[in-house]
């Protein structure tokens, strides 16, 4: 490091000194917390995408959001060139960085990462970082500590997006390294367009069902809400009516989003007695989670929840078909086929009816830990890849092996084929990977193949929920002493230790019909999480309690 970065770093951090008494970590989310001590953090998030960029040369995304937070919370994370999460290993860095003590001990710990990664810091290679904010008003002020930090790296050049969702600012930097256009006109004609194709695409006579053609959207009061009345412009053949778009003076995520509907499975605010048995959507402060829901009674504020495993399971019964479609014997040289493996991927949080269901299907279902990050990176290990949490935060990945073979069948049936069922499949797969964003959870670009989807099969939101019926389960929290005593295996489905405790757990489990549970420590507090399920609510209720009995025993204050 030559002496003009040194002193750079040192004038501009001392601007940017870090709160006292806070340790912040870097989570799937990034760093979150309340807005007024984030400052530092962001400026020096600023610093390590600048290093990022400067290490894999390309363009890198530094998002400020705290999605489903409340709105006094803000947060930063950092996009990674794939357009996907941060890497894995650059995370105990980033969480050394923000707890850095003073100007001197961060230029430090700086100077010994960039030898250790062999990062050249001449300014000599410039680098871009696309920089995006939500709705919050706190973005503002964090996303001139972000430039800040960017700014002090010599050769690293701070490109503002203005406010976008977290998924558009994922979409711009995948396409940008793909060396695809990517504004965010560019973002919504891909969306529009695809969309269009694959609406057109739909068998004829599913269009009877008009009264399923109007969908109407929480926006959470949120980003997605402003966006979404942007690209409905531009949708033909699907009425959407926003509400809490932000602009009605409610709350970010207060009574309304994603989070709320599916935690709470009641209807958001200015949702009620109007929109009975109509097909509604919820989206998060970011717009990178969605669920559907109904209104069934005008007696009750109670919903019927359709979650992001009945999303997963609507996607891969539509994949699985344009594949069987796609495979059927046509006049085309057999060696054109290809064995496309198609995975599901779940955590141990997914309902166990839909697991059923979709093993009933002849699917591959694998598991992962908890987090995004473990989920993308196990779909991306298949041609096509689905993966979603019940929160509904998830997408669809395709491998571009299978891309290339596909664009070059569609061209093949063009020639012999053109209009066949299989051009058809062929032609809507494309579509899909064209429509879903294969960098992240995107509610947009979900909804769109949602509603693509439904028209095709001529559903309504009733006979898509009637899929499976979920089993009742039910959450607990158990405080302890020390999470880390608990080491959990399998997709973290089985507890290793303390000893004897997953041996307890699988006795209280058998004693109820169809009971399920683990127990998994909590990533940020002294507590162990307990999910239990059953065939009955009582039953649900009945097996998580005593499991949460067992954990106190095991691990509570008691048993210290």
């Amino acid at each position: 490091m030559n002496e003009d970065q040194r002193l750079l770093f040192l004038s501009s951090s001392s601007h940017f000194p870090p709160p006292q008494g806070v340790k912040l970590s870097y989570g799937t989310s990034g760093f979150r917390a309340d807005a007024s001590i984030l400052q530092s953090t962001v400026y020096r998030v600023g610093i390590l995408a600048a290093l990022r960029a400067l290490k894999t040369q390309s363009v890198i995304g530094l998002m400020i959001t705290a999605s489903h937070n409340e709105v006094s919370d803000n947060g930063v994370k950092v996009a990674d060139p794939s357009g996907g999460m941060l890497s894995q290993d650059w995370e105990p860095f980033a969480d050394t960085l923000a707890n850095a003590r003073d100007p001197q001990h961060l230029v430090e710990l700086i100077a010994e990462f960039v030898k250790k990664e062999n990062i050249t810091l001449d300014g000599a290679k410039p680098v871009e970082i696309l920089l995006a904010r939500d709705t919050r008003p706190s973005g503002e002020f964090l996303l001139e500590a972000a430039k800040q930090g960017i700014g002090s790296i010599i050769g690293a050049v701070a490109l503002d997006m203005g406010i976008l969702t977290t998924p558009q600012l994922h979409w711009m930097v995948r396409a940008r390294n793909g060396g695809v256009k990517a504004s965010e006109t560019d973002y919504f004609k891909r969306l529009s367009s695809s969309f269009r194709c694959l609406v057109d695409l739909s068998p004829s006579g599913t269009h009877a069902n008009n009264v399923d053609d109007k969908l109407v959207v929480d926006g959470a009061n949120g980003v997605g809400g402003e966006k979404l009345e942007i690209l409905k412009t531009m949708l033909n053949g699907l009425a959407i009516e926003v509400r809490n778009s932000g602009k009605e003076g409610g709350v970010l995520n207060e009574g309304v989003g994603a989070d709320y509907v599916q935690k709470e499975k009641v209807v958001p605010f200015s949702f009620g007695s109007q929109d009975v048995g109509i097909r509604c959507a919820s989206l998060d402060g970011d717009a990178d989670r969605l669920v559907y829901f109904v209104v069934p009674s005008t007696s009750s504020n109670k919903i019927e929840l359709v979650d992001g495993d009945k999303i997963l399971s609507l996607f891969a019964i539509f994949i699985k078909e344009q594949l069987s479609i796609l495979n059927k014997e046509i006049d085309v040289k057999a060696e054109n086929g290809y064995q496309c493996r198609l995975g599901i991927v779940q955590t141990a949080y997914a309902n166990g009816a839909s697991t059923d269901y979709l093993k009933q299907l002849g699917l591959e279902v694998t598991f992962t830990p908890t987090g995004v990050k473990y989920l993308h990176e196990k779909a991306a290990e298949y041609d096509i890849g689905i993966y979603f949490e019940a929160n509904g935060h998830g997408t669809i990945l395709f491998s571009e092996q299978f891309l290339c073979w596909l664009k070059a069948r569609t061209t093949e049936l063009s020639d012999v084929a053109k209009g066949s069922e299989q051009h058809k499949a062929a032609l809507r797969l494309l579509a899909v990977s064209e429509l879903i964003n294969q960098a992240i959870g995107d509610a947009l670009s979900g909804v769109l193949l949602v509603e693509a989807i439904l028209k095709y099969m001529g559903w309504s939101i009733q006979r898509w929920n009637e899929l499976y019926q979920d089993l009742p389960s039910r959450q607990l929290k158990v405080k302890v002493v020390d999470r880390s005593a608990v080491v959990t295996a399998n997709a973290e489905t089985v507890a290793v230790t303390p000893p004897g405790i997953q041996e307890a757990i699988n006795a209280e489990a058998a004693e109820h019909p169809r009971g399920r549970c683990f127990i998994r420590p909590s990533g940020t507090e002294d507590v162990i999480r307990v999910y239990a399920e059953a065939s009955s609510q009582d039953a649900a209720d009945n097996l998580a309690q005593s499991v949460a009995k067992l954990v106190d025993q095991f691990l509570g204050f008691g048993s210290s």
